[in-house]
């Protein structure tokens, strides 16, 4: 019995280290109710906040043990244009033109304490209509996770994209 205990006591022990071990991240949006472009009812712009601190949460865990990230994001602008429904929802078109995504922001990569990178980054994809991908048709955010995307794997870690190629 004394065996068992202690099996799983250092098993705890060693879980609870692992997960310590692993990058945090924070991301804060700062005055977002004057971002340039999110839903207009507060369900929905909670979801599209929640959705995107989700995204980078699923990236920053890409990052060596005990490096942490955080993003303070300044502006957002979806891709397409809102307009009133006659539901619950509104109706957010995308078509080409000058509605592409835009995200601006401001990271900071710290590891035991102190500061390894940081910077702004203001991320754009004005092509976002041709690099159209049918597998994630269903996903709302999909351009500006696919925009994030991008700014992650060349600025933040270049060498994790290049392994993917």
């Amino acid at each position: 019995m004394k065996n068992v205990i202690r099996t799983l006591a250092v098993s705890g022990l060693l879980a609870l280290a692992a997960g310590s071990a692993s990058a945090d991240v924070t991301v804060n949006y700062i005055e977002q109710e004057r971002f340039s472009d999110l839903p207009f009812t507060p369900w929905e712009r909670e979801s599209v906040l929640k959705e995107l601190t989700g995204h980078f949460a699923k990236l920053g865990a890409k990052l060596p043990p005990g490096q942490n990230l955080r993003i303070d994001v300044r502006d957002v602008d979806l891709a397409g244009r809102e307009y009133p429904g006659r539901g619950a929802r509104d109706l957010r078109i995308v078509k080409n033109g000058a509605e592409w995504p835009r995200i601006d922001l401001r990271y900071t990569i710290e590891s035991n304490g102190q500061v390894v990178r940081s910077g702004d980054a203001q991320l754009r994809d004005m092509s976002f209509m041709d690099r159209s991908n049918r597998s994630t048709g269903s996903d709302f955010l999909r351009f500006e996770k696919r925009m994030i995307d991008d700014w992650f794997y060349s600025e933040i870690m270049p060498r994790e994209r290049a392994a993917q190629r």
